[in-house]
């Protein structure tokens, strides 16, 4: 694969995903290895799938793996149930889940705190057959907007992520201007306006975007993203493996003010993660 281009001072700053990579190592070695391949920036989906309240230990553990391989984690999720796996979170969901939901909000801003990460991502969930839409609606915005004050306590953005339809056929956010929406709703109840547009343009294609709808998404929502991530298409593997042409969509962004992260969410194939960074030059990787 082709490499990206790295212009010193470009402003550039990208983390990888220990939930989708490295994922051949346990998650408390995840952050060493990360550091060894040239990265101080990291993220992850919550880590303890099963609960929303792990064990202070457990927590602890991972803030010391972070602090000891000298990585920053920039991004992290709510609890969203099982991810990877059918669940797209829990927030919207009636009953169990959203009180899951809600009793995992304080322990993810605080770990979010004691390590430094200032991006929160609540994944909105799957609409449930039998329940009106407006209603799990309604549940979504009294659970972000508790989300987003929590959030703001520490201060930090609460993340609305789209998803895409053919891989997470119910989900209802699956455009960029359906997550945007949801934003905008959630500022307005809070009047914080700390929630943000979480901009994967990697889901938006395959909702059928193709160069020219990307770069429109990036036009129109530059001002309103407060995270991006990237992995290529077909195949949701690394840039140059695919067809997207994710070096222009970024400096698109750079130019249209965007100056924040961006997370390799991408599937390495076959090989040791490690090895799957060839197209993003060293000088690239480790950003502050």
């Amino acid at each position: 694969m082709a490499p990206f281009t790295h212009e010193p001072g470009s402003g550039q700053r990208f983390d990888v995903n220990l939930s989708i990579l490295f994922t051949e190592l346990p998650l408390l070695e995840r952050p060493a290895a990360a550091a060894a391949a040239g990265f101080t920036a990291v993220e992850l989906w919550w880590p303890w799938i099963e609960t929303p309240t792990p064990p202070q230990a457990e927590l602890d553990a991972l803030k010391n793996a972070l602090d000891e391989a000298g990585t920053r984690l920039v991004g992290l999720n709510f609890y969203a149930g099982r991810l990877p796996g059918p669940d797209r979170g829990a927030l919207s969901l009636p009953g169990e889940e959203s009180d899951r939901f809600r009793a995992n909000i304080d322990v993810a801003v605080d770990f979010a705190e004691s390590v430094g990460c200032t991006a929160l991502n609540a994944l909105y969930g799957n609409r449930v057959e039998g329940v009106d839409p407006a209603d799990q609606d309604a549940l979504a915005l009294e659970s972000l907007v508790l989300a987003a004050r929590a959030a703001d306590r520490i201060g930090a953005t609460l993340l609305i992520e789209a998803l895409n339809a053919p891989e997470s056929p119910h989900y209802p956010l699956v455009t960029a201007e359906a997550a945007v929406g949801v934003v905008d709703r959630v500022n307005a109840a809070t009047g914080l306006g700390n929630a943000a547009f979480l901009l994967d343009l990697y889901h938006l294609s395959m909702n059928g975007l193709d160069a020219d709808g990307l770069a429109g998404v990036v036009d129109r929502y530059a001002d309103r993203t407060g995270h991006v991530q990237i992995a290529d298409n077909p195949g949701r593997g690394a840039p140059g493996t695919g067809t997207l042409p994710l070096q222009d969509l970024l400096g698109r962004l750079r130019k249209a003010g965007y100056e924040g992260w961006v997370g390799l969410e991408y599937k390495p194939g076959d090989r040791p993660s490690a090895e799957s960074f060839a197209w993003l030059p060293a000088a690239a990787r480790a950003a502050r």
